[in-house]
């Protein structure tokens, strides 16, 4: 399998090589030059694999014999033996919800699924092939804590991770600045989640620089991120229909960064049965309205609300999907994204838009529609719904036959579920004594000059 960028600026690159370049060195994301597909007597062998067997499935095609079968069956092992349910992903019911709960990893969200793969997998490609990797990344909440735990300790990895002061919950805080390893930097940066991730990107697209200090990528702009999401729509599909080809279901998918309703995206696109997905954001709802209207529009303000990982204008994963959607045309999505740049807006034609109509549905919820939906379901069935995954079934309200991903564990966000059922969700093991312990974090400016001045100050270049 070979790897290209959406702009079409690099030559075909091998899975490892894309993995370890994060960021095309044009600035564009990297996808596969194709999209394996997975046939039916295959899916239906699937359906009844564990997580970890499937994912071994999964990934194969796109990783080919870069790495060893059995190598990569021990990651994938490693991985996931942090997770405290068997299942890694199960799928439960709460009333007449289908929820598939993807957050029993070690910082309770959805991200350690494929952060705990990334960080073994950076280990050991850097084991293998030497050298050093200085990760940096921005977060809107959960990125954050859940990179950070996939690779603190680990040797020959330095990890810097942006959070916008005051815009992330006080336990997606602490769960970042109460990891004092020597390897991990936690900066606050004075701006919004939109602003941090803008100065990832321009570090990433200053190749001088980062070439000299080996920056890697752990937001979901990396492939193997997406790879990884990937296998939890063919895992859910598989407890629910036990490989009855026949049985097509909907997957409601609260997003902000596009990474996880583009991973099932490429589930689709390989094969799998899925009938409707169905993008749920919060008041910040750029990707909803270009469902709607085919125009992708940035806002003039990034509105924080009860769902802070929402928070987001532009959606970094968004590129991977116009590039599928204009068939790998990279003239086509250089213009788009020049559109963007200098227009604040891009918009599709209208054919374009009728298959983004096919691909896609989306709601959008305010944060009343918020707390009632967490109050409704828990009054329902007990169910208790962190503000996220609360989008995700208001979303899905008239939508039958459908998957509610679970993003991150409600104790997470007690402040809403407070405000929305009168009581807190019961901590999880993981998320308990977080308030009492050593913290460590520095403040800067939103500035690409600053941040740039603090990594040079953190590490010695490996090359000038």
């Amino acid at each position: 399998m070979h790897y290209l960028s959406t702009r079409g600026g690099i030559a075909p690159i091998g899975f490892t090589d894309a993995v370890m370049m994060g960021l095309a060195s044009d600035g564009g994301l990297l996808v596969p030059a194709e999209i394996p597909h997975i046939d039916s007597p295959t899916l239906q062998a699937w359906s009844a694999l564990s997580f970890q067997a499937l994912a071994l499935e999964v990934m194969t095609p796109f990783i080919g014999d870069e790495i060893p079968r059995h190598e990569l069956q021990m990651l994938i092992e490693r991985a996931y033996s942090s997770f405290t349910h068997s299942e890694v992903t199960p799928v439960i019911e709460a009333g007449n919800l289908k929820i598939l709960e993807l957050f029993h990893g070690p910082t309770a969200a959805f991200k350690d699924v494929a952060l705990q793969f990334l960080g073994n997998l950076f280990e050991y490609l850097l084991a293998r092939d030497g050298g050093q990797l200085n990760i940096i990344g921005a977060t809107s909440g959960d990125t954050g804590s859940a990179a950070i735990d996939g690779v603190r300790g680990k040797s020959g990895i330095q990890i810097f991770i942006l959070h916008p002061k005051g815009r992330v919950s006080p336990i997606q805080e602490r769960q970042m600045t109460t990891v004092l390893d020597p390897n991990v930097h936690n900066i606050a940066v004075r701006g919004t989640f939109d602003d941090a991730q803008n100065i990832v990107k321009a570090l990433f697209n200053d190749l001088p620089f980062k070439s000299a200090y080996q920056l890697g990528a752990i937001n979901s702009i990396n492939w193997a991120r997406i790879l990884a999401q990937t296998v939890y729509y063919f895992y859910a599909w598989g407890r629910i229909t036990a490989g009855d080809l026949t049985q097509r279901i909907s997957f409601a998918v609260p997003t902000g960064n596009f990474g996880d309703v583009f991973a099932g995206y490429l589930a689709k696109r390989m094969g799998l049965p899925i009938d409707r997905l169905i993008i749920a954001t919060n008041r910040n709802d750029i990707l909803t309205r270009f469902v709607n209207t085919g125009v992708y529009a940035v806002g003039d303000t990034v509105y924080q609300t009860l769902s802070p990982a929402m928070d987001i204008q532009i959606a970094s994963n968004f590129e991977r999907y116009l590039y599928f959607l204009h068939n790998g045309d990279a003239a086509q999505i250089r213009a788009l994204l020049n559109d963007l740049q200098t227009t604040g807006q891009l918009t599709v034609d209208a054919a374009h838009h009728a298959r983004v109509r096919t691909d896609f549905d989306a709601r959008a919820a305010t944060d009343v529609e918020t707390l009632a939906q967490i109050q409704a379901t828990e009054a329902a069935s007990g169910y208790i719904l962190c503000p996220h995954t609360a989008v995700g079934v208001h979303a899905a309200q008239s939508q039958s036959n459908c998957v509610c991903l679970a993003t991150a564990h409600p104790a997470k966000f007690n402040d809403a579920v407070q405000n929305a059922i009168g009581r807190e969700a019961p901590l999880p093991p993981s998320l308990q004594d977080l308030m009492d312990k050593e913290s460590r974090c520095i403040e800067l400016a939103a500035t690409v000059e600053e941040v740039k001045a603090h990594l040079e100050k953190s590490l010695s270049p490996t090359t000038h």
